[in-house]
């Protein structure tokens, strides 16, 4: 009796716990987490407040670029200070219910998880006037009630993809501005908090971020505003999954984003060079095994952008990637930089040249780029040609302007 009963407390936790943290937390399934990167703008969303103390600097900072965000308030301090409440919707944003009672929704009884989003979504309503259609529980964690509670008031979950973790007893101003820009992307939701411990750090950083922002060309827009921020659903999980796996590759091959940043077209790592010796351009000899920076391409941003806009920012991250390549002692001498795709028109307008691929890899590789294109929602017209496009590390340093070290 007692291991059945052991078995049945399992089983009631995966369903009532496990299965949304993995399906709804993790994966997204039913959130909105992020838009669509054909776009250079981003939702900079707030949580925990208002706060008197804190709100009219970060709204201040907001008002001082025309800059749009989206605010999760908690009713209590809502219902304290409805003028800050007034003030976020004159000037623009965006106003959603994060919580009644800031708790963990695993803490919770079911019946409070259940009643959470409904009373918050109806309080917030009254003290607005407008219709409540986003939801934030406290740490973005749910159960099952949590979902149900949600689908009773109406609501849907607004998770993030880019956390500023200005909460954390060792950021700092700088640090938080630092982590957020290294993290965003077209698309992208970033939160942050205008209230509770975060705020130490956002409010300082804010209005140096947000010039960052404005310079790296963002536009910054409430999260109902943000192009293709719609609630991820099963149609979408292959693209997400394929982001997963990206991101999984780039850990376990010591791969980089180019300039540390998540927004570049570009990401590359170390490895050896795979074919037989070849003799490039200029007569430089290329042996098999030498040292090389292989390139890949970011998925979600080139299928967004599309080839002519994604030409466009190459040409600017080769660069970056030049830079890469200077400041470090190891790449500054590999011999090459290479990449292995179905992009051959893109990267021979860019100065590469083509080799082909051995006929098993070039088979092995032509379907996983069929694989990711229908992952990504591309139309596949016709199987993809795979080659390698590579321009000897002199060459690449000359065009994309830096001057190779000894």
């Amino acid at each position: 009796m007692k291991r059945k009963a052991l078995r049945l407390t399992l089983l009631a936790g995966l369903l009532y716990i496990g299965l949304p943290y993995l399906l709804v937390q993790r994966l997204g399934l039913g959130l909105i987490r992020e838009g669509t990167q054909r776009r250079r703008e981003l939702a900079l969303t707030f949580d925990d407040g208002p706060d008197p103390a804190s709100t009219p600097a970060v709204l201040d900072a907001l008002a001082e670029l025309g800059a749009r965000a989206t605010f999760f308030v908690l009713l209590p301090k809502a219902q304290a200070r409805p003028d800050l409440i007034a003030r976020m919707l004159a000037e623009g944003h965006e106003v959603a219910p994060h919580a009644v009672k800031h708790s963990h929704a695993w803490l919770r009884t079911p019946w409070s998880a259940v009643l959470e989003p409904v009373r918050a979504a109806r309080q917030l309503e009254a003290l607005t006037d407008h219709p409540v259609r986003l939801y934030r529980p406290p740490h973005g964690a749910y159960t099952l009630a949590t979902l149900l509670g949600m689908h009773r008031a109406g609501v849907v979950g607004a998770h993030w993809n880019v956390e500023g973790r200005d909460w954390h007893p060792a950021s700092t101003p700088e640090s938080t501005a630092l982590r957020v820009m290294a993290r965003v992307h077209p698309g992208a939701v970033v939160v942050l908090h205008d209230a509770g411990p975060g705020a130490r750090n956002t409010v300082p950083a804010l209005p140096a971020l947000l010039g960052l922002l404005k310079d790296r060309g963002y536009g910054l827009v409430t999260l109902s505003e943000l192009e293709g921020a719609m609630p991820l659903h099963w149609k979408g999980l292959p693209r997400r999954l394929a982001g997963l796996l990206d991101d999984l590759f780039d850990t376990v091959g010591k791969v980089r984003r180019v300039a540390g940043r998540r927004d570049t077209i570009f990401r590359a790592g170390q490895v050896r060079f795979p074919l037989p010796q070849q003799t490039l351009q200029g007569g430089v000899r290329l042996l098999h095994g030498a040292g090389a920076i292989e390139i890949h391409v970011n998925n979600p941003l080139m299928v967004d952008q599309g080839v002519r806009a994604a030409l466009r920012q190459a040409r600017l991250d080769l660069r970056l990637l030049a830079q890469d390549i200077r400041a470090d002692p190891e790449w500054r001498h590999a011999e090459a930089v290479f990449c292995i795709s179905a992009l051959r028109p893109l990267l021979e307008s860019l100065g590469f040249e083509t080799l082909p691929v051995p006929p098993p890899a070039a088979r092995r590789l032509s379907l996983w780029a069929t694989v990711l294109r229908r992952a990504y929602g591309t139309p596949v017209k016709e199987k993809p040609q795979t080659v390698l496009s590579v321009l000897s590390m002199q060459r690449f340093l000359e065009r994309y302007g830096a001057e190779r070290s000894a």
